[in-house]
Parts: structure tokens; C-alpha cells; sequence
């Protein structure tokens, strides 16, 4: 049996260590392109978009290698954000698409396999596609209702140096908002870097130095979104996701009357959409799974509390953009400030604490942790909920539980760490 080189969201690690070599995404390449060809004789393509990391110049030649050596014909993007792909893709009538970024995907028994490579008769061909972005954009604006403008609203938007850095200034500006970029000098090294949604405090001194009326966050592919108001507190994507599935479900355009969340929402979400009629589905964690979940069901709004929103409305995956136009939107429509709108409920108290475990351990199979957790879950019975899973990308086993009760909370959470931390040494 081949190795597993694939997580949750794709191959990960550090460029130039295993598994994230050049060698590596020849090979993926290679692998990806032989399985799709396989099917016919007639001409396939694939898209290829990336963030701003220096890293992909060497990720998108190599990919570019591998599939062209099979015969796929490669469109290359550039900087593009990851939903800029999925949307590409059909529309360039391609078979598939590859971000380089956080995560890609390609077909994974071939590559320790090995394939045949063509003949120099058939050889593929790379091309470079200027317009992707513009493309893009205007996808971006069309997800906005049409007539409404943004004019007298100022929007700081943080691009994380990534790869909306062209894309979001352009859509803001061409609604009609005054917009104060920030994170928009990517130098291939800094993406990410003190800014963006997972370091939302850059955006929230913009807000308030300037009086903006909001920020939006993104990261550095820009499938993920946080917002923060106009008085600099920051909300996540849980709060997004229920002003949406409220806002929607009375307009009656919520498939299924659900919306689709991993088991990490908050529980505060869960009851304020249950209040309302709406149910929630939960998953695994992963917007993967979010996605799968959408299709089996028939739902068309789903995400993650980290600020993945997916729309099948509008895009097929995760787009922190077109989420927070989504918000701004309601914003127009409602009159309402933003700090109003991001607080749709109470979060529930949550209390997060990871254990790290060596390699062939499996602490959770012991009979004092499974004992442990069994306890902890009788303890908030009615009160909360207890959530232990292992990390898609770490030695890790993450211990989260949510109560009012903070003394209960931090209670049961160290107890089931305890035992865990125990069963490790």
C-alpha cells in the first residue's frame, strides 16, 4: 500500500521537506494527469492558480512538468484566489483544478506507482491566462445584488499579501466603496505575515484610525473570511453564517432550510438557528466535508467558525469576498451598523487545549482516557457539550468543550487533558 500524502485539505508541510519538494509535485503531476487522460483520446486541461508565496515559482513549474508530460494542456493563472479556480475550471471547460496554496489535490495511488510518460509527438502545452483575475472579478461582483451600490461606505480590506490583493481592492472600489486596502504588498514572503484573517488586529487599528465603517479579513488565498466592526471587535465565521442562514431563510432561499457547519460551530449558533425553524448539520472538521455534506443534501450555505464560506449559489467553494459582500449587502439593506449585524447570537463559552502525542501512540484507545471523557460528557449533560478529535495535520489531540459555566468548563476540559497528557508519557 502506497504512502498517505494527502490531509484533510490536501498535501502540506514546509517547501523544499517532504513531501512539499519539487520532485513531489512532478510526481503529483504526473499522477493527476495520467489518471484524467485516461479516459479518452480528446484534449484535457487543467487550471493552476496560486497564492503569493515565493515557493509557488518552483510548485507550478513542477506541477506544469508533470502534467504536460502526460499530455494535459496547463492553464496557468498566477496570483489568483483559490475560488477564482473553482470557478475557472468549468468555465475553461477544464477536468480539473489545482491551487497551490494551502492545499492541493491530485489523484494519490500513482504517484508511488509511477506512470508512462507520452511520446514527444504528445507532449502538452502550458498557457498562461491573463485575465483569470478580471474573470474573477467580475464573477465577484455579480454576487451582489444587482442595483445596490456601496457608495459613502468606507471599507478596509485586508488581503494578507496574498492572493486577492488585486482581486478584493477592485471589487470594493468598482461597487462604489471608498476602500482602504491594507496587506496588499505581497513580496513573497510575507503572506500572512501580521495581517489578514488569522491576525485580524492590523484591520481592526485601520477601522478605528479611519473611521471605516468595517474590515474585511481575508487570508492568504482568500477562501476565508473575518469581519470586524466598526468599533474594531472582531466576529467570526460563525456569526457570519447565521446572519446569512436568518437573512436567507426568511427570503425563502435557503435549500433544505439548514446550513451546513462543522462540529466546531458554537453551540450559541446551533440553538439561535433552531430558534428560528433552521436546523444545523454538523461534520467533520474540514470544508471538505462541508462541501460533500452541501451536495448529498441538497444545502446551499455552509462553512466554518474560521471564516470558510461556502455559497453553491454563487461559487463552488470556500470565497471570503464574495461572504463578505454578502454582509455588506445586508448592511445597505438594513441600515444597520456592522457592529449590529455580527452579533446574530451569544456564543456559548468555548475552551480549546491541545495534547500532543509521539508517533504509534493512539492515547485514546487507552481505557482511563475513554473513561475520563465518559465522565467529563455526564458532567455537561444538558449543560454544553464535549468534542474530542485528533488533528488532520498534527500529532495533536484537541480537547474542546463549551458551558456557561466557566468553572465547569475549564473543569472538565483539564480533567480529559490530564488524562490524556498521562497516557502520552
Amino acid at each position: 500500500m502506497g504512502c498517505k500524502y494527502f490531509g484533510t485539505d490536501g498535501v502540506r508541510g514546509r517547501a523544499n521537506q517532504h513531501p512539499m519538494t519539487a520532485e513531489m509535485a512532478l510526481k503529483i503531476g504526473a499522477a493527476a494527469g495520467h489518471y484524467f487522460r485516461r479516459f479518452s483520446d480528446r484534449t484535457h486541461r487543467v487550471v493552476i492558480g496560486k497564492d503569493t508565496r515565493r515557493s509557488g515559482y518552483m510548485f507550478e513549474n513542477a506541477l506544469t512538468a508533470g502534467l504536460t508530460s502526460t499530455g494535459m494542456e496547463v492553464l496557468l493563472l498566477g496570483p489568483v484566489p483559490t475560488p477564482a479556480v473553482g470557478l475557472l475550471t468549468p468555465s475553461m471547460r477544464a477536468d480539473f483544478g489545482i491551487m497551490i496554496s494551502a492545499s492541493h489535490n491530485a489523484y494519490e495511488r500513482l504517484i508511488d506507482e509511477g506512470v508512462a510518460l507520452n511520446d514527444a509527438d504528445s507532449i502538452g502545452r502550458a498557457q498562461r491566462i491573463d485575465d483569470g483575475m478580471y474573470r474573477y472579478v467580475e464573477r465577484a461582483k455579480s454576487s451582489f445584488p444587482s442595483g445596490m451600490r456601496l457608495n459613502g461606505m468606507k471599507v478596509v480590506v485586508d488581503c494578507a499579501n496574498g492572493a486577492a490583493y488585486r482581486a478584493a481592492p477592485e471589487v470594493l472600489w468598482e461597487l462604489g466603496a471608498d476602500v482602504i486596502p491594507v496587506g496588499v504588498s505581497p513580496n513573497g514572503r510575507n503572506i500572512n505575515d501580521n495581517c489578514g484573517s488569522t491576525h485580524p488586529q492590523t484591520a481592526a487599528e485601520t477601522v478605528v484610525a479611519h473611521g471605516a465603517d468595517l474590515a474585511i479579513c481575508l487570508d492568504g488565498d482568500a477562501d476565508r473570511i473575518i469581519l470586524v466592526d466598526e468599533n474594531g471587535q472582531v466576529a467570526d465565521g460563525d456569526q457570519l453564517m447565521g446572519l446569512m442562514a436568518a437573512g436567507w431563510a426568511a427570503e425563502g432561499r435557503l435549500a433544505g432550510n439548514a446550513l451546513v457547519a462543522t462540529v466546531m460551530s458554537n453551540l450559541g449558533l446551533e440553538r439561535f438557528l433552531n430558534s428560528l425553524g433552521i436546523t444545523l448539520e454538523r461534520t467533520a472538521v474540514g470544508d471538505r466535508y462541508v462541501v460533500e455534506r452541501m451536495r448529498q443534501g441538497g444545502f446551499n450555505l455552509g462553512g466554518e467558525q474560521s471564516g470558510h464560506i461556502v455559497m453553491t449559489d454563487y461559487s463552488t467553494t470556500g470565497d471570503g469576498l464574495m461572504a463578505g459582500l454578502q454582509f455588506l449587502a445586508e448592511m445597505v439593506r438594513s441600515g444597520k451598523k456592522a457592529s449590529e449585524l455580527a452579533n446574530t447570537f451569544i456564543p456559548v463559552p468555548q475552551l480549546l487545549k491541545n495534547v500532543r502525542y509521539q508517533a504509534g501512540q493512539t492515547p485514546l484507545e487507552i481505557s482511563a482516557v475513554q473513561a475520563s471523557i465518559t465522565n467529563a460528557e455526564a458532567q455537561l449533560d444538558g449543560k454544553g457539550r464535549l468534542l474530542i478529535r485528533k488533528s488532520g495535520t498534527e500529532p495533536l489531540i484537541r480537547v474542546m468543550a463549551e458551558c456557561e459555566d466557566a468553572a465547569l468548563l475549564e473543569e472538565t476540559v483539564d480533567t480529559v487533558v490530564a488524562s490524556v497528557e498521562k497516557a502520552t508519557r
